[in-house]
């Protein structure tokens, strides 16, 4: 028997709510791990992706006032 998918089990990209909360879920922790390298541009670059995700998945975004991004 096949799980069947529904149009209320997607985000509004080509993403499950699986997907995309794995991928939050990793973008995190390489926010995590840049932050401990202090390397500025990865963090902007996974805080991005951290929003985004949050967006689409419709729940509260992150701010991050350490680097502009609010």
């Amino acid at each position: 028997m096949s799980v069947q998918q529904t149009t209320a089990s997607t985000t509004s990209s080509t993403f499950t709510i699986g997907q995309s909360w794995g991928a939050l879920r990793k973008a995190w922790k390489g926010y995590r791990i840049a932050k401990v390298q202090a390397n500025n541009p990865k963090m902007v670059e996974y805080a991005n992706k951290i929003r985004k995700i949050q967006g689409e998945l419709g729940i509260s975004v992150a701010s991050f006032p350490n680097l502009g991004i609010t």
